[in-house]
């Protein structure tokens, strides 16, 4: 699951990168958030791997996921807002990645709510999001989005 987790925020991360004509001091040190919260995410998933029983373990690993995510998204914003990003993309990309980032976002967190339950409901519900996003660019319901 944390595979498949972390090729999907690569991927993201990849898709925002191809838009950057360059970088700055701020980007980087996002950037440099980002990959500490990937570092994080052995952790959050052994942890869930030990304590699947138990929702606060389901929790952590989901808190790892949303700042995965905020990090994403704060560094898309800040690259399109400091004029980072090169001339040819259009404003349609730009919202279609914050989308994305968001939408994801959303539906993890409904996921997580899912714990409330049956831990292995959020489980099963959170993998298949992932699914999701892994084979939106062609298959995936959200690909529209």
């Amino acid at each position: 699951m944390s595979f498949l987790t972390l090729g999907i925020f690569w991927n993201g991360q990849q898709a925002q990168l191809n838009h950057l004509e360059r970088g700055d001091r701020h980007l980087t040190w996002i950037h440099i958030a980002f990959l500490f919260v990937v570092s994080i995410l052995p952790f959050s998933t052994r942890l869930l791997t030990d304590f699947i029983h138990y929702r606060t373990a389901l929790l952590c690993y989901w808190v790892n996921i949303v700042l995965l995510g905020a990090f994403l998204y704060l560094s898309w914003r800040c690259a399109s807002r400091g004029g980072l990003v090169t001339a040819d993309t259009s404003i349609e990309v730009s919202k279609a990645i914050d989308r994305r980032i968001l939408i994801a976002q959303a539906l993890y967190a409904c996921g997580a709510l899912l714990c409330i339950f049956d831990p292995y409901a959020s489980i099963a519900f959170i993998v298949l999001v992932q699914l999701n996003f892994a084979f939106a660019p062609k298959l995936g319901w959200l690909s529209r989005f």
